[in-house]
């Protein structure tokens, strides 16, 4: 794990909008939330603060504008927040998670193929 603090549901809603962006000003970022999810400019403003604070962006002045860049790759993240989440729901336990992945959310006949494919290429790796 990490020492990092973790991310709010808002905080990581505008990592993901810096994240396909790249680099971005506050405006920038406010302006490319989806139209369905409108957030206030001070909101995005206060959420890119934070996420600076605690390490996952990097901000640089650009003139008198403030330009942030990701600092933690999405992977990353996403590997920190799932390894909290069984941590925390499932006490390390993996096999809930995907039980109730699978029988709750459903999975596709697509999705069972790349499954079953993973299962076998670990299989032959601990062999």
């Amino acid at each position: 794990m990490t020492s990092r603090p973790g991310l709010s549901k808002g905080e990581l809603e505008v990592a993901r909008v810096l994240w396909e962006l790249k680099q971005a000003s506050v405006r920038e970022v406010h302006e490319a939330f989806p139209a369905a999810r409108q957030m206030d400019f001070t909101t995005v403003q206060t959420y890119l603060r934070r996420l600076e604070t605690k390490g996952y962006v990097v901000a640089r002045l650009q003139g008198r504008t403030r330009i942030y860049t990701p600092k933690v790759q999405p992977r990353k993240v996403i590997g920190e927040t799932v390894d909290d989440l069984i941590e925390r729901l499932f006490g390390g336990e993996t096999l809930p998670l995907m039980r109730h992945l699978i029988e709750d959310r459903g999975i596709s006949d697509q999705e069972l193929t790349e499954l079953r494919q993973l299962i076998d290429r670990l299989e032959q790796q601990d062999q």
